[in-house]
């Protein structure tokens, strides 16, 4: 009689796991495949100085508010182009115009997380500047948000500070976060 109600108690509990989607759940799969096509991205944040040779922050003379906004183009292999304009500081990055002169690469993670490398000018002649992002994609890839971990320019390009020298390129101390939205085109327009 007991083996007859453990059997019974089991064969419910099965139904319920199955019902409720706990026995079919997996685990994100992600790959540099996920992310394909444009996506329009948004960046705001602040460059707070620089990171110094002593690996201190040495803080800028002035706040550096920075607004952006690009369109990125995933080619599904880990690679992609950039277009962005925006400002510094309150003053417009490249007069004001959207600079086209970038490329990147990107790593995505079976769990949906990864980070992208932005390079300022083309492979041929890079402009110097290098922005790491970490990301994270969500389940339909209509979505990117991240942050960035790490800027350098070249030392011409660093922000004045109150103290402090950096190196040669220059890193700079950052706290910027990005979203990016997949650009869906339906029908004719």
């Amino acid at each position: 009689m007991k083996s007859k109600s453990l059997t019974c108690a089991a064969a419910v509990a099965a139904t319920l796991l199955s019902l409720s989607g706990a026995a079919h759940a997996k685990d994100p799969t992600c790959s540099n495949e996920t992310l394909r096509g444009l996506y329009g991205f948004s960046a705001q944040g602040e460059i707070l100085g620089i990171i110094g040779t002593d690996g201190a922050v040495h803080y800028a003379k002035s706040r550096l508010l920075l607004n952006d906004v690009a369109v990125v183009n995933f080619d599904a292999n880990g690679n992609f182009t950039r277009n962005d304009a925006g400002n510094i500081g309150g003053l417009p990055k490249s007069g004001g115009a959207f600079n086209s002169v970038q490329f990147g690469t990107y790593n995505v993670n079976s769990d949906c997380t990864g980070t992208m490398t932005i390079n300022y000018g083309t492979k041929a002649s890079p402009a110097g500047v290098v922005l790491v992002v970490n990301i994270v994609i969500s389940s339909d890839a209509t979505l990117v948000i991240g942050e960035m971990t790490s800027e350098t320019v070249p030392f011409a390009a660093a922000p004045p500070t109150v103290d402090g020298t950096c190196g040669n390129p220059c890193s700079e101390a950052v706290q910027i976060s990005f979203e990016g939205k997949k650009v869906l085109a339906y029908g004719f327009r």
